[in-house]
């Protein structure tokens, strides 16, 4: 529509112009004909139709940055690099860490119930995977040395000038950081609390360099600028409140930016819910990096539209980063699939939840927070199991901390062998990536209606199923243990079961049977 309108302004400029100049050339010829009001009126004209085909490119401009510059698929040929050395660095280190982990005794033995595997099984595989990461966002630091990587064409460039480090320091520092509490807790078992606070290590390095603190943007601004007069808050969430005095790095007034510290604070729960999440539901066979996969998969999609259209300085990073997990993941996979070779361990599902939500939250790297929340529609399958863990214990009056067998990949699994109830949960991560993809591509309340169906009924049936015991032994005490029934079954049993009313005669007796000998 708005390179139709530049295409008339042009014609109507040309038309202009045209006149213009025959209208100036006929009063130069005629010119003591021709009063010089209307000579000057005819020059200014002249000038004021400069003026339109100046604005007239301006649009022409506007409206060539806006077009797509291109594709998807050409994009995405362009980093395919990035994937290629995760994966084959992965598939490659990974026997290599399984026989380091043997070695030296890092091993998860089944020492409890509600494990899957029968015999000892080695860690260390989510160091391998580390390193399938590392390879890969090094690969594309080092792009314009070996050639084998095409940047899309942007106008966004990082803070050192160019595109060279597209992926931030702060990300391979959160990452780094994840996968050495997690590989401590593998060897030598450290507490929560020390969990947590690497967790919030790596949020704060992400917060430093402003990395998916804008994720809270798009819902602030709209606040402030409805309630701005009611709450006495400017539009933009900035506050600046004098001291009366001055202090040394802050001086006279202290700035607050409520958008930047609410960020923040997402990025820290972000990140803490994350990477328990996909440690919760690391309990089967290839379900952690297979789930981690899939919902790679779908980020890659909605990062190369991004990238299409130039949406931000984090377009390249991205991508780059879905094409490294994905590569990863599916390196790792053929080594812990059922029957599994070798673990992630906390080490690599800490990690792998760290680094998916990393790329959910640089998707509002510019302010759109709706598209914070398709990313976690394509997460879902790990929010919905961690959250109805939650629930599910709050009820029961245990510990959130506790564990227990009642997750979603236990149920499925008892239903149908661990192949059967993997094979289910990769089928439902893939239905909730083509969510997220469409709720992107679309914006349409079909889509957002039929998340919440989907959402709504997989955590009822789960949390029925996990409760099932409760809710018998509930039922048992209010109504008293279930007598047998006499008689027989169907319709007979329940009738003998039921008591007589009164003044009611019994049925009359039979007579039996005669047989003949």
């Amino acid at each position: 529509m708005l390179s139709q309108v530049v295409q008339i302004a042009g014609k109507l400029q040309q038309a202009l112009m045209t006149g213009a100049t025959a209208l100036v050339d006929g009063a130069a010829t005629a010119a003591t004909n021709v009063p010089p009001e209307a000579v000057d009126r005819v020059r200014q004209l002249g000038e004021d139709v400069a003026r339109l085909a100046a604005r007239q490119k301006e649009l022409e401009q506007i409206v060539t940055n806006a077009q797509p510059q291109a594709d998807r698929w050409s994009i995405f040929n362009g980093y395919i690099g990035v994937f290629v050395v995760a994966f084959l660095v992965t598939l490659l280190c990974t026997p290599i860490m399984r026989r380091l982990a043997i070695a030296n005794n890092i091993i998860d033995r089944p020492n409890e119930a509600r494990k899957a595997h029968k015999l000892p099984v080695a860690y260390l595989g989510g160091v391998a995977v580390y390193l399938g990461l590392v390879a890969a966002i090094g690969f594309s630091y080092a792009a314009n040395y070996h050639g084998l990587m095409t940047f899309h064409k942007t106008v966004h460039l990082t803070h050192d000038g160019g595109v060279n480090f597209p992926v931030p320091m702060s990300v391979l520092v959160g990452l780094t950081v994840i996968m050495l509490i997690g590989l401590l807790d593998d060897v030598i078992n450290v507490t929560p609390s020390q969990k947590i606070g690497g967790m919030l290590i790596a949020s704060a390095a992400l917060a430093y360099q402003d990395v998916g603190v804008k994720v809270a943007s798009q819902v602030l601004t709209g606040a402030g600028a409805i309630f701005s007069e009611k709450l006495g808050m400017p539009a933009g969430w900035v506050l600046d409140y004098p001291l009366g005095f001055e202090i040394p790095l802050v001086g006279a007034s202290l700035h607050l930016d409520i958008i930047y510290w609410t960020g923040t604070a997402v990025i820290a729960i972000f990140v803490l819910g994350a990477c328990n999440a996909l440690n919760l539901i690391d309990g089967l066979d290839g379900l952690c990096s297979g789930i981690t996969a899939i919902a790679g998969c779908a980020l890659l999609i909605m990062a190369l539209t991004l990238a299409v259209y130039d949406d931000g300085p984090l377009d390249g990073a991205r991508i780059i980063l879905c094409l490294a997990m994905v590569g990863a993941c599916l390196g790792f996979l053929p080594h812990n699939y059922n029957p599994a070779s070798i673990f992630l361990g906390d080490a690599g599902s800490l990690m792998l939840g760290y680094l998916t939500i990393v790329i959910v939250l640089t998707l509002g790297d510019t302010g759109r927070t709706n598209l914070v929340l398709c990313g976690l529609i394509v997460f879902a399958v790990p929010i919905i199991d961690t959250s109805l863990a939650i629930v599910r214990r709050k009820l029961a009056g245990q510990s959130i901390s506790s564990a227990d067998d009642n997750h979603l990949h236990h149920i499925l699994k008892r239903l149908m062998g661990v192949k059967g109830a993997v094979s289910v949960l990769y089928l439902m991560g893939g239905a909730f990536g083509v969510l997220g993809v469409a709720m992107q591509a679309t914006k349409s309340r079909f889509v957002y209606a039929l998340v919440l169906v989907a959402a709504s009924f997989i955590g009822v049936i789960a949390l029925k199923s996990a409760r099932r015991k409760q809710i018998e032994e509930q039922m048992l005490a209010k109504t008293g243990p279930v007598k047998p029934l006499v008689g027989g079954e169907g319709a007979g049993a329940l009738a003998s079961a039921a008591p007589m009313a009164t003044g009611s005669l019994p049925p009359p007796a039979q007579a039996p049977v005669q047989t003949k000998a």
